[in-house]
Formats: C-alpha cells, sequence, structure tokens
C-alpha cells in the first residue's frame, strides 16, 4: 500500500494533548504505523554524560500515531490524501483542492 504520509511533509495534529500543533515529520515506520513530527509528542528522556556530549535531560520527540496526524494543503487546511495516476505515474492528491502533493 502506498504512503499517504511521507518524511518532510508538514502536517497537523488531530487528536491528543498536541491538538492542533503543526510540524514536519521527521521519520515514519509503516509497520507500527507511527511517525515523528518535529515539535510534538514531546518526553523527556536522561542522557548519560560521555566524552562528548553533555549529559542531563533531553526533550525527544515521541512517536504519533498516522490516524492522528493530517497533510496540510498549499492553504493551510487540514487535507485527507488521494491518490491518481498522472503520465503513468501515481502521485498523492489533496482531497480538498485536488492538488498534486508530489512534484
Amino acid at each position: 500500500m502506498a504512503a499517504k504520509l511521507r518524511k518532510g511533509d508538514e502536517v497537523v495534529v488531530l487528536a491528543g494533548k498536541d491538538k492542533g500543533k503543526k510540524g514536519t515529520i521527521a521519520s515514519v515506520d509503516p509497520k507500527s504505523n507511527k511517525a515523528v513530527v518535529d515539535g510534538v509528542n514531546m518526553a523527556v528522556r536522561h542522557q548519560r554524560q560521555t566524552q562528548t556530549t553533555q549529559g542531563g535531560r533531553v526533550p525527544k520527540a515521541m512517536p504519533i500515531d498516522l490516524s492522528n496526524l493530517a497533510l496540510l494543503d498549499k492553504n493551510g487546511k487540514a487535507t485527507r490524501v488521494g491518490f491518481k495516476v498522472e503520465d503513468g505515474k501515481k502521485v498523492r492528491v489533496a482531497k480538498t483542492t485536488g492538488d498534486v502533493i508530489d512534484a
């Protein structure tokens, strides 16, 4: 199945403690159906000090379920993603505007 959300997409959170926050997808794990979004679903992790890095409490973005994310279209509104075949290639399409997402 083709991925509706990919690394680098601008998304908005639909549900949870960070509802309404916007960010960019840093990574996607299709097996667990989760994605890591920059600045969203932050948790504090304790980092051990090493010779090169300072230890302490480090904020880290945790994975969030793909069902709680929606792609932002060119107008900055949340949209669902569909697929269309153009020139023999399968491309992602924003449902609200009908614009092709993949250039």
